[in-house]
């Protein structure tokens, strides 16, 4: 567009020119050469100017040929950087594909071979199973001729045998339920046993509390009253015992659960009367010699208990606590005496056993030294014995015999197990510990009451003062199976419900009998 307008400007030009040419002509020659002057300055500058304008164009014309190739430059190295990005990804997915290809390719073969191994294991499987056929119908046809039973009749008494698994199976359910039952039942059960505890405590705490002193005269007692009461109550201050005097003819009643304090006691009276001296002063001097005559004799008696069985490296504070047990009884057995029993059960059990019966005659001897302090210390006597044991550096597997005798921590030794069996043993003996006569006669009428309690029972004895008990069925109403599963029922209910020491024999009598007479 530049050039066509340098030549339309020129071409104004020449048509000036060529005007002024003509005016010349017509005006004259003076002012033809004035014109002829004129045009040629005029074509000069024309041309002048023509030259500027195209130079000026052309140099435009170059800046902006100049700028639009760098633009095209940088346009196309950016498309080719682009290019080159898409060739590094596009290079990328190929080599993604070809690794894709290649684990496709050893899967598909992987897959192969594990096809032809399924093959072959599913050939060989069905070769044994028709082996498996052929000996199971084999095996079949040579049971029922051994046995002489049909299939139907093997399958009848599989099932019978399979109903009175299932029943032990309920049983044992039911136990259990019963006993999730009892614990949700916890403190309606405490409501009981308080009010249980309220009606039996008083026979209970005075057998195992109370110590009663004879005296020469019933003149005694106000001399051991004194003045005032002053020497009962320094009697009272100095030994830790409650001393009663009541309507009892010659006779004074202590009261302590410690039986140590009632021993001292009842030495420092039998001392006083027969002294004759009481008063205050006296009294404190008695009392004073009698507690180290008595931890002396304590003494004395741990010792002979382990001379007795051959134990001779027991710590001298086991020894006191074991000559503490002389004055303790349970149920009317000396605890003392009980252990030194159980330990010769265990030593020859252990000995029939083949196992370490010093162990086991250690570990029963102090199985219940914790009862020397149960009045001191809150908690069960075999955790607390444990633990006495524990401080005097006793063996680990006497420790844990000793919290385990009771079964409140689970035995996990043979040991603990002889400890448990020797106690139970030696509680068990006829004639070992005392009940009173309520409480037996309660636990006759609660085993008889059991067994009545089922169905099919005519009539139950308590026998061998609760250590038996038989029960007498109707014959038409329960068969010789239903007699054996009496039987469980009525001992399964006994564990339940009882509590009893050693074991007790339920022993069910089913007597078919038919009277005829001889005419």
């Amino acid at each position: 567009m530049d050039m066509l307008a340098v030549g339309a400007g020129l071409a104004g030009l020449v048509v000036g020119a060529g005007a002024c040419w003509a005016l010349l002509r017509t005006t004259g020659g003076n002012k033809l050469r004035q014109a002829r002057e004129e045009a040629e300055r005029l074509l000069e500058n024309a041309r002048k100017d023509a030259e500027l304008l195209r130079d000026r164009t052309l140099l435009e014309a170059k800046e902006k040929a100049a700028q639009e190739s760098t633009r095209l430059e940088g346009e196309l190295k950016k498309r080719r950087s682009d290019l080159d990005r898409e060739d590094g990804r596009l290079r990328k997915r190929e080599e993604q594909v070809e690794r894709r290809e290649e684990q496709l390719g050893k899967r598909e073969q992987s897959i192969g071979d594990k096809e032809k191994s399924l093959d072959d294991r599913l050939k060989k499987a069905d070769v044994e199973r028709r082996k498996i056929d052929d000996l199971r119908d084999d095996l079949i046809r040579k049971t029922e001729e051994l046995t002489g039973l049909t299939r139907e009749e093997a399958r009848a008494l599989l099932l019978q045998n399979l109903e009175q698994e299932v029943r032990q199976d309920a049983a044992a359910l039911v136990r259990r339920i019963e006993a999730e039952t009892q614990e949700v039942a916890d403190r309606k059960a405490r409501q009981i046993l308080t009010l249980a505890l309220q009606r039996l405590a008083t026979d209970q705490v005075t057998e195992t509390t109370v110590s009663v002193v004879n005296l020469p005269n019933d003149e005694m007692k106000g001399r051991i009253i004194g003045r005032e009461g002053r020497n009962i109550r320094a009697l009272e201050q100095a030994t830790g015992v409650n001393i009663i005097v009541d309507d009892t003819p010659e006779a004074v009643v202590l009261s302590c659960f410690d039986p140590m304090r009632r021993e001292i006691a009842r030495q420092v009276i039998d001392k006083l009367i027969a002294d004759g001296r009481i008063h205050p002063t006296r009294i404190e001097e008695i009392v004073e010699k009698t507690e180290r005559q008595v931890l002396e004799e304590a003494r004395v008696a741990g010792e002979n208990a382990c001379i007795e069985l051959g134990i001779h490296d027991l710590h001298p504070e086991l020894i006191k606590l074991l000559g503490r047990l002389k004055y303790r009884t349970s149920y009317g057995q000396n605890v003392l005496k009980h252990s030194v029993e159980c330990a010769h059960i265990a030593e020859m059990v252990a000995s029939e056993l083949g196992l370490d019966a010093k162990l086991a005659k250690r570990a029963c001897l102090l199985h219940d030294i914790g009862k020397a302090v149960t009045h001191e210390i809150e908690g069960p006597h075999a955790a607390i014995g444990a633990e006495l044991a524990r401080k005097n550096r006793e063996r680990p597997e006497v420790v844990h015999a000793i919290e385990a005798h009771h079964q409140e921590v689970k035995p996990k030794t043979l040991t603990a197990v002889l400890v448990i069996i020797a106690d139970s043993v030696s509680a068990a003996r006829p004639g070992a510990r005392r009940e009173t006569l309520e409480s037996y006669i309660k636990r006759l009428e609660a085993l008889e009451a059991i067994a009545q309690s089922f169905d099919g029972v005519e009539k139950s004895y308590a026998i061998q003062a609760g250590r038996e008990i038989r029960i007498i069925v109707e014959p038409d109403k329960l068969n010789d199976n239903e007699c054996s599963l009496l039987a469980r029922d009525i001992t399964k209910k006994i564990e339940e419900e009882l509590q009893y020491p050693g074991q007790i024999k339920c022993v069910v009598v089913r007597e078919t009998r038919k009277v005829e007479y001889a005419k």
